[in-house]
């Protein structure tokens, strides 16, 4: 666990207690984790701060400002930009609040970044957007009805520990490489060696890439020192310094043209604070892309759908109950089914709205990172996702490098879980190794765990240790096998993407 903190008088009800606040507490089990009231508050607003960004992202990904700089589908179709901010707050924070209350742990849900990128650049050139979110919602049902048959719950249980310790370590490697990319501290170069530089031709070079480094000095020093609210402290701290900084030098935001500038939002204060939603976009969805595109092409972008959701979101909740100190020694972490299918409800929400499949963020870990063990923490993340709607200037002013500065020191934890895997025998460090790396060099949790089954399976099995394996983990490999090459059966199909 990464807090010290421990409860304390009038913070949690004692033996005894009455009314509503010892219901709550008992619910929820914040005494029963070692919580508090006061870090269930923090953790819920910190994982909101880091979170928050989608409110911005997800509007740029799905939709545009105009035809011409939108992502149109096959008959021109666009999605306004204001209205999937809206759809995307308001399937953030009631989808966090539904998880919370009921799987009651603390994972915020928002549009999954991998799914919705999906749907922009490879399903709509072939579909319409109410056909496309028509197979998110498939994508969804089918996930819910795999977790209310237990099938998920059996396949999580089919993999090996070592694997899904790999798998926390893995996503920290992960989080902490978005967090350096978004900061610009770490930059593509443009050329085919190396693939990557540090910053602005190999060095630090721009002012928001400067704010995130103070970022994350400032987050570790204060983790360091063991002070309460250390990353809600730094994030707000760093975000006054970076208003300031953009007041005096005007830096702007990028807008792919700038790489000086900030990557999505400068940090500047509103003109305006009150934006009322426009929920436009709820309920535009059609399942005509099996006529349209016919029936095995649709199928294999739902398998795409949901292989991509179902892992993602597993590995995710298992580092994410690995950090909190929820899991056991098998990796399995309280309601654990009921976590799945609530994670399937997310897609068809996400796909009802419009918003794209929502699903666990990884960023949830920084909220846990400052002490949220419950869905408390979930239950504020969710109403503060509600209020965005209303509120979306304000959920500009947080400038995405503060956030990626949280995500490397959130990953500085999650790796630490290495000290827990095993490296004396090849047959599992070749398998374990894999699943770590190649998460973050292929920017998929999916891909990682997919790598990681592969290898498992094939290299203990012919090191003879086939017997140790379980049959699903052989069935989950093969499936993997067609998710990796599913680019050359879907142009087999004629289904491809030119």
């Amino acid at each position: 666990m990464s807090s010290t903190e421990t409860p304390t008088q009038g913070e949690s009800p004692q033996p005894g207690a009455r009314g509503l606040k010892a219901r709550v507490d008992s619910y929820f089990e914040i005494t029963k984790r070692g919580s508090t009231w006061s870090r269930e508050f923090r953790g819920g607003i910190v994982t909101f701060v880091t979170m928050a960004y989608i409110v911005i992202l997800n509007p740029l990904i799905l939709g545009g400002f105009s035809a011409d700089q939108a992502a149109v589908d096959v008959e021109g179709g666009w999605l306004p930009n204001e209205q999937v901010a809206a759809v995307t707050a308001l399937t953030a924070g009631v989808m966090t609040i539904l998880f919370g209350v009921i799987a009651r742990l603390p994972y915020g849900f928002a549009a999954g970044l991998g799914i919705n990128s999906f749907l922009a650049v490879s399903v709509v050139g072939q579909v319409t957007w109410a056909e496309a979110m028509g197979l998110v919602v498939i994508n969804g049902l089918i996930i819910v009805l795999l977790a209310s048959t237990g099938l998920r719950e059996l396949i999580f249980n089919a993999i090996p520990r070592q694997l899904k310790i790999a798998i926390t370590v893995g996503i920290g490697l992960f989080i902490a490489f978005i967090g350096l990319v978004d900061s610009g501290f770490v930059r593509a170069s443009g050329a085919n060696s190396p693939p990557v530089q540090l910053g602005d031709a190999g060095s630090i070079a721009t002012l928001p890439t400067a704010v995130f480094v103070i970022g994350l000095i400032v987050i570790g020093v204060l983790l360091a020192r063991k002070v309460k609210a250390a990353l809600l402290i730094g994030i707000v701290a760093t975000t006054v310094v970076a208003v300031i900084l953009e007041a005096i030098f005007k830096v702007g935001p990028s807008l792919g043209t700038n790489p000086a500038g900030w990557n999505l939002n400068a940090p500047v204060l509103p003109t305006r604070v009150v934006a009322l939603p426009d929920l436009g976009l709820i309920g535009q969805v059609s399942f005509g892309a099996f006529e349209r595109i016919g029936m095995l092409a649709a199928v294999m972008l739902v398998f795409t759908l949901v292989f991509t959701n179902f892992f993602d979101a597993m590995g995710t909740m298992t580092g994410l109950a690995s950090e909190a100190g929820l899991a056991d020694k098998d990796g399995k972490f309280p309601r654990l089914k009921s976590a799945l299918i609530v994670e399937g409800i997310g897609a068809v929400a996400g796909g009802a709205t419009s918003a794209s499949s929502n699903t666990v963020f990884i960023e949830s870990g920084a909220g846990i990172g400052e002490g949220a063990r419950t869905g408390v923490a979930n239950v504020i993340t969710g109403i503060l996702f509600l209020a965005a709607m209303f509120f979306t200037p304000l959920t500009q002013i947080v400038p995405l490098e503060v956030a990626a500065a949280a995500l490397v020191i959130v990953g500085a934890l999650m790796v630490a879980q290495i000290r827990h895997l095993d490296f004396t025998e090849f047959s599992s460090t070749l398998p374990i190794f894999l699943t770590i790396i190649v998460m973050p060099l292929t920017y998929s949790i999916a891909n990682g765990i997919g790598a990681g089954f592969i290898s498992w399976v094939l290299v203990r099995s012919f090191s003879g240790k086939g017997r140790e394996i379980s049959p699903l983990l052989w069935v989950v490999a093969v499936g993997f096998v067609l998710f990796f090459v599913r680019g050359p059966v879907e142009a087999l199909i004629g289904g491809g993407a030119d």
